[in-house]
């Protein structure tokens, strides 16, 4: 839910014209990108907040039902197909949107791109916000998949690598924060059946730092510009309390609105 910052980041580059031909998003940055990609305005919001509180799709109900914290049958497939139909002839003309998830097998980030059909595009991004321990995995092609942001939850690298050299980034947390670094001990029945994927879960938070550390480093230069939240986080990640989403959504938008001539002049 503290991606509710960025899904006001994006109505604020909708409604000042903003576009790139590349974006790239992982877990919840995929699924708030997939509105911005078909410049469906406001649609991450009413699916972060308004869905959210009319269908309490996110809860430990679900997790005792059904062995996922979050209600899979309603967000990939209710929500963007009836209630807040999600706009895929749009999504298909757009530039370029990758998203990312982790390969259980190889403990290694898989990026995807333009999807051939909705089912196909819902399944990646249904993988890449697949939380571990509390979802289960999804299968894209045959392979396990989890969450994008265990391997590479700020994909700034790879959109260097595919040759896009100016970037915006958009973060949820503010500036110094960093995770805990304690060594994390899985106990043995956890994933074992993956093991390159408990590597990369206990690399996770040494890796994050890392690339923040990076980000911060480079911020300064004339081919970056980072979005982020000005003030300590009080939204959790599993946020119910919709004054409090707001309040976020309103402080992702008031942020971008301040880089808009910024990006204009990048």
């Amino acid at each position: 839910m503290r991606g509710t910052f960025t899904a006001g980041v994006l109505d604020c580059f909708l409604d000042n014209g903003i576009s790139f031909p590349y974006t790239i998003g992982v877990s919840a940055g995929a699924s708030n990108g997939l509105s911005y990609a078909s410049k469906q305005r406001g649609r991450a919001r009413a699916c972060n907040i308004d869905a959210l509180v009319k269908y309490k799709y996110v809860g430990y109900r679900h997790l005792l039902k059904s062995g996922n914290l979050m209600d899979y049958d309603f967000m990939f497939s209710e929500l963007p197909c009836k209630i807040y139909p999600y706009d895929f002839e749009a999504y298909r003309n757009s530039g370029r949107f990758v998203i990312g998830a982790t390969n259980c097998v190889t403990g290694e980030m898989e990026y995807f791109e333009k999807q051939p059909d909705m089912q196909s595009l819902l399944n990646v991004c249904k993988a890449s916000c697949s939380l571990p321990y509390i979802c289960p995995t999804v299968e894209v092609g045959g392979v396990p998949m989890l969450d994008g942001g265990i391997v590479d939850s700020i994909p700034i690298c790879r959109a260097r690598k595919d040759g896009f050299v100016k970037n915006v980034v958009v973060l949820t947390r503010n500036r110094g924060y960093r995770k805990s670094e304690k060594k994390l001990r899985l106990p043995w029945f956890v994933y074992r059946k993956y093991p390159k994927l408990r590597e990369a879960l206990v690399a996770r938070n040494s890796n994050y730092n890392k690339i923040l550390e990076k980000i911060e480093e480079i911020e300064g230069d004339a081919g970056i510009i980072v979005i982020r939240p000005q003030k300590k986080l009080e939204v959790g990640r599993m946020e119910m309390n919709p004054v409090k989403l707001d309040k976020l959504y309103n402080e992702g938008y008031d942020c971008a609105l301040q880089a808009v001539e910024k990006i204009r002049a990048l």
